[in-house]
């Protein structure tokens, strides 16, 4: 491994943050200068971090960055993603035209509209969840009680899993995305494969198909020849553990970000046709996904600066969204604020599918929260409650709640 007292321009890329709304310090820090800059991964190669948010869009956009983690130079930020590497990855892992090909079939049950046709079933989930909540009383633990089954149920209605299931699938998607070891993350997947694979090869025998997700994949996708068993599999894995894992930590930071900012929260509660813009500011704020990864396929120029080809290149999004020459005091939680210019969704061909559904997952979920429960508060003091380390998504590990 590198020594990094020899080399004192880099610092190391993941950090944990010591508040679980700010980026870490040392991220900070580069965000004062240039918008490029190297930092070194947890085996000692060095890698491009961009931390400036013109410079970010312009990259995300450029074909010339690859999202194929099978490549010479992609870089790994921990054990865990090394030894995944070679696993087949739909959509977030693969470039066009393999990428085109797999969103093209997906983003009819993705658009702005179906998105808004699900706000009443959404609003039933989150409904039904409270209720159950204010029945047992306080105090709750809002991760499992709230946060984790909303988008849980949400995707599981959507893609056609049974939600019965849905103990093993958070289980194995944890598993998957924290560990703790390498060989966790390996069975894990493995797990999540062969009860995909399962399903799968159900929905196929039926004769009537339901009307998820899979079910139609299957039935007018993969009996046609168009997608091979594999490839289904793969691309099911990604649409639920990406389905309900970002949107369920968005749910529990946000909640805790709002309490710990009480007097933004008072405002959202006087005006509730605030909640849209305060979802779009609390993921600016956020960032959960803090580490986007390419590698560059060909040499690139920008910000007068050389990126070579099998260079690494990072994009710390918590500290592009608070790029001071798009965002007037960008650390202050303004829920006023227009800040749909973020890219906690990622920016170019590879910007998040989900976007549509996880806004409406968040605005019912946060709004109905807070106005049937006006007394919500945390059931701990607020910096003895666990959240999670920087090499994975931004959340809450718990989140202790009375009223």
């Amino acid at each position: 491994m590198t020594d990094l007292t020899e080399r004192p321009e880099l610092f190391a890329f993941p950090q944990d943050r010591a508040c679980p709304y700010h980026p870490p310090a040392a991220y900070r820090s580069l965000g004062d200068g240039p918008p490029l800059h190297r930092v070194t991964l947890y085996d000692g190669t060095t890698a491009w971090l961009v931390t400036g948010h013109a410079v970010a869009r312009e990259l995300l956009a450029d074909p010339r960055l690859s999202t194929d983690r099978t490549r010479p130079g992609f870089p790994a930020l921990t054990p865990r993603f090394e030894a995944g590497r070679y696993r087949r990855t739909a959509l977030l892992g693969v470039d066009d035209p393999e990428h085109r090909v797999q969103r093209r079939m997906l983003v009819p049950r993705f658009t702005l509209k179906r998105a808004n046709e699900l706000r009443p079933d959404i609003q039933r989930i989150v409904d039904g969840l409270l209720d159950a909540m204010i029945a047992q009383g306080p105090p709750a633990e809002l991760v499992n009680a709230f946060a984790l089954p909303v988008p849980s149920m949400v995707i599981c209605a959507l893609l056609g899993v049974p939600y019965a299931d849905h103990e093993f699938f958070e289980e194995q998607s944890r598993r998957l995305l924290r560990g703790p070891a390498a060989e966790d993350v390996l069975r894990a997947r493995d797990r999540l494969e062969e009860y995909l694979g399962d399903l799968i090869d159900r929905k196929a025998r039926e004769t009537r198909p339901g009307d998820g997700v899979l079910d139609e994949l299957v039935h007018q996708r993969l009996r046609t020849g168009e997608v091979d068993r594999a490839d289904l599999v793969a691309l099911a894995v990604i649409l639920l553990v990406a389905g309900h894992e970002t949107t369920a930590n968005m749910i529990s930071l946000g909640t805790y970000t709002l309490l710990r900012h009480p007097e933004r929260l008072a405002e959202l509660r006087s005006d509730p046709g605030l909640v849209p813009s305060a979802v779009e500011e609390l993921m600016r704020m956020l960032s959960i996904a803090d580490g986007l990864l390419r590698v560059a396929t060909q040499d690139i120029e920008v910000a007068g600066t050389a990126v070579r080809a099998g260079e690494g290149v990072l994009f710390s999004t918590s500290v592009i969204n608070r790029d001071e020459t798009v965002y007037a005091d960008p650390d202050r939680l303004d829920l006023r604020r227009t800040a749909r210019h973020h890219i906690a969704f990622g920016f170019g061909i590879h910007q998040c599918l989900g976007q549509n559904l996880a806004r409406a997952e968040l605005e019912i979920a946060l709004r109905t929260l807070f106005e049937r429960l006006p007394g919500l508060r945390l059931a701990a003091p607020a910096e003895e409650i666990p959240f999670k380390p920087g090499d994975t998504i931004q959340g809450m590990l718990e989140l202790p709640v009375t009223w």
